[in-house]
């Protein structure tokens, strides 16, 4: 007789890949700010172009509140900044001392100075249903393809797919081309798989805040955030 108890409960998250929030004092950043992000956080931190497991995220501001809508025009709106606004960035642990390098920097957004206060180490999370804002796509692919190259790189990690859903498109500027992504959400995943995503993300571009997984609490959200 094999009888396998399931101690999903007992799970402990590695501390392998962790994010660093910063805190930051800025009033507005562009909506398209993910290159400019990437080119001031690498010219203070080089060695996150090396490292594989290396992610900024974009700076995220709720969609709604006190009568404030988030803004969808990349070319000309601005995102209003909270006191509480974070800066995050996914790095392996071995680099945690490294980043702290940031701090008491000033960056320069698209000509919006962002100053960098103190960093605090958050673990990854073990929930079994995540998101990524941005996971890159070609301009013209239908969302069947995109689907389909996501089933394949996750089963190349060793992620079994149960249920996947992708929304809405959007796009960045980058030097000499525009790069476009859609939202992805993945669930029922296990706690193991969950954290293996979250350590090496999908796709490429995650120093533009691409194919960096989060965790969430439900599917319908997913497809109107941006």
């Amino acid at each position: 007789m094999v009888w396998l108890e399931n101690n999903s409960d007992q799970y402990q998250v590695p501390d392998d890949v962790v994010d660093i929030a910063f805190r930051i004092e800025c009033k507005m950043l562009t909506l398209d700010h993910a290159h400019a992000l990437a080119e001031q956080i690498s010219a203070q931190l080089p060695w996150m172009k090396e490292e594989p497991q290396a992610g900024i995220h974009c700076i995220f501001v709720a969609a709604s509140g006190n009568g404030w809508m988030r803004p969808e025009n990349n070319e000309t709106e601005l995102l209003q900044l909270s006191k509480r606004t974070k800066m995050h960035i996914r790095i392996p642990k071995h680099r945690v001392k490294d980043s702290q390098r940031l701090t008491g920097k000033t960056l320069d957004i698209n000509g919006h100075f962002l100053k960098v206060g103190a960093g605090q180490i958050k673990l990854l999370s073990d929930s079994t249903t995540l998101f990524a804002r941005h996971v890159v796509t070609e301009e013209r692919e239908s969302e069947t393809l995109f689907l389909q190259r996501q089933v394949q790189e996750l089963k190349e990690k060793g992620i079994s797919v149960k249920k996947m859903l992708c929304g809405r498109r959007n796009y960045f500027k980058i030097p000499g081309r525009l790069l476009y992504t859609r939202t992805l959400m993945l669930a029922e995943l296990s706690k193991e798989e969950s954290v293996l995503l979250q350590q090496n993300g999908l796709g490429t571009d995650r120093l533009l805040g691409c194919g960096l997984v989060l965790p969430h609490k439900g599917i319908a959200p997913v497809l109107t955030e941006n």
